[in-house]
């Protein structure tokens, strides 16, 4: 059906059965650009039937990661909305209701086989599928009479509704990604629809069910729900609702950066980057899983980097905003085919964004670092701090490594690289320290562009080696021969500061025999 028909109500809908896999976010955020490029709606339904498999937090994990990338819910839990319950362990009546429904219109009938007889009849008949082969030779209402069927339920054995699915029809999937597809219904097994032992439905049922009652226009999911879509067809048509059916978009996996196969947590383990968008700790074996937040990602990073993989936008642009995703975002430019999870393109799409972020931004996630590693940031200034991280970001990929690079603004070095010493700190070199040390003592401005020619006019009247005397100024500032330009290091961390770190590199430092 034609988004021009109708409003575009799109679902993200997880299980809250642990952290939020980085491949469920991909089909988050596709469902939301297209949802806000047609103008309509994002929906979050929390499907929690499967009891067994619930763990506590996942639920507000969800919620708190779809926030931090900037993924806005329009209907959900916690927006709620005109079609809620959105939680479906909270609609038990609705479904028991339409469960009623396909059993009085002879679309369903109750099983009562127990697990050890299903087993028995798999070892009886290879690959053994409960269908209309095999149904009528199963203990159920079909091959019972009315009344075994009510003792059965009435004495309280627990059993199960199957869909009634008929032999010999052509399912035809219209998939906005994937075309015409189509499957003989023979293949298809009469699912399992209800269970009376929790009085929950299956992921079948409630979802077609929720996606009726709340007028989803689009149904946007992983390819690996492609298989169950025939059956899904065949549930609107025995709800009399195929004229309102949702289309069907099946997005390809993400797959492993090497070799085959989908993307896990253990390639992640492997190959050193997170597969969750926030750290998860497991409330079950206590164990921690890197998140891409806590890893220093910026969210639209991370976003830009995810919405690439399976998408382009039809010519060579990579760096894109929301804004710019949302207007360019079209299935057409989809692959059909899996996509490599290219990690290290989500560290220069990180790297690119962080250049881009002003200073003073910067300088506030650079704040949670510093503490970190137990400097106290009110100890400077907001200017100091964003002046510090903005001389340095140009070599950091994450906002991590802001400690690494821009740690000597912050402390003054107690150790120093044994190679640069080794290569630089001659015999003769605490003196000549010494002298420069006097000379930026008696200098009336450390702007750097005013101190730098009066220092480099020094070194050469007095006839040193240049390299050697401003790589030794290095190494007693910084503690390595390495860092952004030496007199705006000096010009930031001032003449008193400056001053101090050659007399303790002096008094420290053996010079090299």
């Amino acid at each position: 059906m034609s988004t021009q028909n109708r409003e575009v109500r799109v679902r993200f809908a997880p299980s809250p059965t642990g952290p939020l896999h980085i491949g469920g976010v991909r089909t988050a955020l596709y469902n939301y650009l297209f949802a806000r490029q047609h103008g309509g709606k994002m929906i979050l339904r929390i499907e929690d039937t499967d009891s067994q498999r619930f763990v506590p937090g996942a639920e507000d994990y969800i919620n708190e990661a779809l926030a931090w990338l900037g993924i806005g819910i329009d209907e959900g839990v916690r927006e709620g909305g005109p079609y809620g319950p959105y939680k479906q362990s909270e609609r038990r009546d609705i479904y028991r209701e339409h469960v009623k429904m396909l059993l009085d219109a002879g679309k369903a009938y109750i099983a009562f086989d127990t697990p050890a007889e299903l087993e028995a009849k798999r070892a009886e008949i290879p690959n053994f599928q409960y269908d209309a082969s095999t149904r009528m030779s199963m203990r159920n209402s079909l091959s019972m009479q009315a009344e075994e069927v009510q003792a059965l339920i009435d004495a309280g054995n627990q059993y199960v509704v199957r869909f009634k699915i008929e032999p010999g029809r052509d399912v035809e999937v219209h998939d906005m990604l994937r075309g015409l597809v189509t499957i003989k219904s023979d293949i298809l097994d009469d699912k399992v629809l209800y269970k009376s032992a929790d009085d929950l439905p299956t992921y079948h049922l409630a979802n077609i069910v929720d996606d009726h009652l709340m007028k989803i226009s689009h149904v946007i999911r992983g390819e690996e729900w492609l298989p169950s879509a025939p059956l899904h067809v065949l549930l609107y048509e025995a709800f009399g609702w195929a004229d309102t059916a949702p289309e069907f978009v099946h997005l390809p996996l993400l797959l492993k950066p090497d070799g085959k196969g989908k993307l896990s947590k253990r390639d992640g383990d492997r190959l050193g980057f997170p597969v969750f968008p926030l750290e998860w700790h497991d409330p079950k074996s206590g164990e921690t899983s890197r998140g891409y937040r806590e890893s220093g990602y910026l969210p639209q990073a991370v976003v830009n980097f995810l919405a690439l993989l399976g998408w382009n936008p039809g010519d060579d642009t990579e760096v894109m905003g929301i804004d710019e995703l949302i207007a360019k975002f079209s299935f057409d430019h989809c692959s059909r085919s899996g996509a490599k999870f290219a990690f290290d393109k989500g560290k220069w799409f990180n790297h690119t964004y962080l250049q881009n972020i002003p200073d003073a931004e910067l300088a506030e996630l650079f704040k949670p670092v510093l503490k970190a590693h137990e400097i106290d940031p009110a100890a400077f200034s907001d200017s100091y701090i964003a002046a510090a991280a903005g001389m340095v970001k140009s070599r950091i990929n994450f906002v991590s490594d802001l400690w690494d690079n821009a740690r000597f603004f912050f402390a003054a070095p107690t150790e120093y690289d044994p190679k640069a010493v080794k290569k630089r700190w001659s015999a003769e070199m605490p003196a000549i320290m010494t002298a420069l040390a006097e000379l930026l003592a008696a200098e009336p401005s450390f702007v750097s562009a005013e101190l730098e020619p009066r220092v480099l006019a020094w070194i050469e009247q007095n006839g040193y080696h240049l390299g050697n005397v401003m790589n030794a100024f290095r190494l007693a500032v910084v503690g390595e021969c390495k860092g952004p330009h030496m007199f705006d290091i000096t010009e930031l961390i001032g003449k008193d500061e400056t001053i101090a770190r050659i007399k303790a590199a002096v008094e420290r430092i053996q010079p090299a025999e």
